[in-house]
């Protein structure tokens, strides 16, 4: 039946599904809750694929350890939650400018490969890492941004609706995803989950409207 559906007509694409934008998860961990002053300590993306069936997965993650800006502040309570040491020559961090170029460069050549026009931010509370992102571009007068600016798609609101959660560890449980807390609080894991999560609701609503269970088959 799957293979019927897939051969009913075009082959779907990422750009017909959302309207031309290319979803790219976003997360950052960050020195505090003001973009304009706090630091961006960490900033990870997953671009998120679709196969030849329309379903959605998630795809490669680009990531990078942010160096503060000159002036930014540091709210040692922010710290005290995510356990990041700004300052531990280990991590190997980069200046804003150079960690933009890193993730925001391989999103640029997704969303043209996929014949989209932007990306759009998908995010847990995505507002918040959308913020802390163009406070960046805008500190380094980042040319070529290729996010929407205002427009989202949050998982908060979207596991609410699915699974009548919005703490993204509880979300991706009651997906069935599973959660380490040892690894939460990082970028690439918050990142990396809340792909997952993104994904295993669209998938889910997809079947659902095509009178199938959830798990893609024939109900």
């Amino acid at each position: 039946m799957l293979d019927a559906l897939a051969g009913a007509g075009p082959q779907p694409t990422i750009a017909g599904r959302f309207r031309g934008f290319l979803p790219v998860v976003v997360d950052v961990e960050t020195a505090g809750f003001d973009a304009r002053r706090h630091a961006l300590l960490e900033i990870a993306a997953v671009i998120i694929r679709m196969d030849e069936t329309g379903l959605l997965a998630p795809g490669p993650t680009v990531a990078c350890h942010v160096l503060p800006f000159i002036g930014a502040e540091i709210d040692p309570r922010a710290l005290a939650f995510n356990k990041i040491d700004p300052h531990h020559p280990f991590r190997d961090a980069v200046a804003e400018h150079d960690a933009l170029q890193r993730v925001l460069r391989p999103i640029r050549k997704a969303v043209a490969s996929e014949g989209c026009t932007r990306a759009i931010l998908v995010g847990h509370n995505a507002h918040f890492d959308l913020g802390f992102l163009r406070a960046a571009v805008e500190r380094t007068n980042f040319k070529r941004d290729p996010f929407h600016a205002f427009s989202v798609f949050d998982t908060v609101s979207l596991a609410g609706l699915a699974y009548g959660q919005t703490v993204l560890a509880k979300a991706a449980q009651a997906a069935g995803l599973g959660w380490d807390n040892s690894e939460a609080h990082s970028a690439v894991y918050d990142a990396e989950k809340t792909a997952a999560l993104f994904c295993a609701i669209v998938n889910k609503w997809r079947a659902l409207s095509m009178g199938m269970g959830p798990a893609g088959a024939v109900g």
